[in-house]
């Protein structure tokens, strides 16, 4: 990504950002008079920063790289939470990155032994959202990961794309944003990925609700939440799900779906694990590791950047 294109991109999300407040939000009082644009003026954004209003609509526009200390201040005026602070820090700073070297995303057997161990349905995301490993209680509760090309093994392309994942979120509405805020944060981090931009364009050219999302520039890095599953075997599941992020490659990230022990959700996930450990046993020729669960083989030494 270019200079230009990332002042363009972090004028923008600024833009966004603005549309988003009131006058009542930050203190301004409403002065009656009809507005042509929705949230504050570019006028009052620079009165609450205290610079000029040329200099503020220069970086709007992209024509302008800002300072530390007016990004600062703008986080401050435009009540920037800390990933969309963090979102506008990582562009204003990543303006002269280099391309990503494309090397392997490959999972430690420490980490891939963990995953083997739980009783829980987890997958391993790496970069993009690109899903590296799982166990089969994980296939059997959201798609068979197996049976889909390594190269488009990617979590928020199966959300927007894959209509088996996508049908069995029943909140789906909340989940595919999350996915998009995600990515978001991403670009920022890494402006120059090739294969993240192919990810956003294939996504934005296929999926009006992607489209939509991403041009309202909303980021986050959301690492706990709930998930509501509709499952055809064993109905509706409410799931609680952490994401733990692993210390020796931060790009990969363990995603963990568990449901409280006595609950209608525990229950279901039982019988899921019962039924995927019976699956999983037929479909292999190999005699199962040991434990119930073990993730799915060979998937990251194929899945390059």
């Amino acid at each position: 990504m270019s200079d230009h294109a990332i002042r363009s991109e972090l004028g923008q999300f600024l833009k966004s950002r603005r549309n988003a407040l009131t006058p009542a939000a930050v203190g301004l009082p409403e002065d009656g008079t009809h507005r042509r644009v929705p949230g504050l003026r570019r006028e009052e954004v620079a009165q609450l920063a205290s610079i000029s209003v040329q200099y503020y609509t220069r970086v709007e526009q992209g024509r302008l790289s800002a300072s530390a200390p007016v990004l600062t201040v703008l986080a401050e005026v435009l009540r920037l939470a800390d990933d969309q602070r963090n979102y506008l820090f990582g562009l204003a700073g990543r303006s002269n990155a280099l391309p990503r070297r494309a090397d392997q995303q490959k999972i430690r057997p420490q980490t891939r032994r963990l995953l083997d161990a739980l009783e829980f349905p987890a997958i391993i995301l790496g970069r993009r959202m690109d899903i590296l490993a799982w166990n089969p209680l994980a296939a059997a509760l959201l798609t068979d990961f197996s049976q889909i090309p390594a190269k488009q093994r990617n979590y928020a392309r199966l959300v927007f794309s894959d209509s088996e994942m996508r049908s069995r979120y029943a909140n789906w509405e909340s989940v595919a944003p999350e996915c998009v805020a995600f990515l978001r944060m991403e670009a920022a981090q890494t402006p120059n990925d090739p294969r993240l931009s192919e990810l956003v364009g294939e996504l934005s050219i296929n999926d009006a609700h992607f489209r939509r999302w991403w041009a309202a520039h909303n980021v986050a890095s959301q690492t706990s939440g709930i998930k509501k599953i509709r499952h055809p075997l064993v109905g509706e599941l409410i799931l609680d799900w952490e994401t733990l992020t692993v210390t020796t490659d931060p790009s990969q990230q363990l995603v963990v779906w568990s449901a409280e022990p006595g609950t209608p959700s525990h229950e279901g996930l039982t019988f899921l694990a019962s039924w995927a450990a019976q699956e999983d046993q037929q479909s292999h020729s190999r005699p199962p590791l040991s434990g119930l669960f073990f993730s799915e083989p060979g998937l990251a030494e194929d899945n390059e950047t």
